[in-house]
């Protein structure tokens, strides 16, 4: 996932539908929101054996209409579409 296009943009309104597979079902969930930040960061992987025992994530923080801050780790299963 490229995290350098304009979608990204802090400001941009934008709708993430995120899908998980299960063994038998997909759960979906859909998130709206303007772009507060999008990074890279760190996290501990205790699995991963990468570097440091870090595992680098995609974040993309929102805002809702409510106010409420939503952190989401992106995926291969992420769909992001300007509003």
């Amino acid at each position: 996932m490229a995290l350098e296009t304009n979608v990204f943009e802090p400001g941009t309104r934008i709708r993430v539908t995120q899908q998980t597979p299960l063994r038998d079902r997909t759960w979906t969930e859909t998130v709206e929101g303007v772009v507060v930040r999008c990074r890279q960061a760190t996290t501990g992987s205790w699995f991963a054996h990468a570097q440091d025992d870090k595992l680098w994530l995609d974040r993309l923080e929102l805002q809702r209409d409510d106010g409420e801050l939503v952190v989401l780790n992106l995926d291969q299963f992420s769909v992001i579409e300007p509003v």
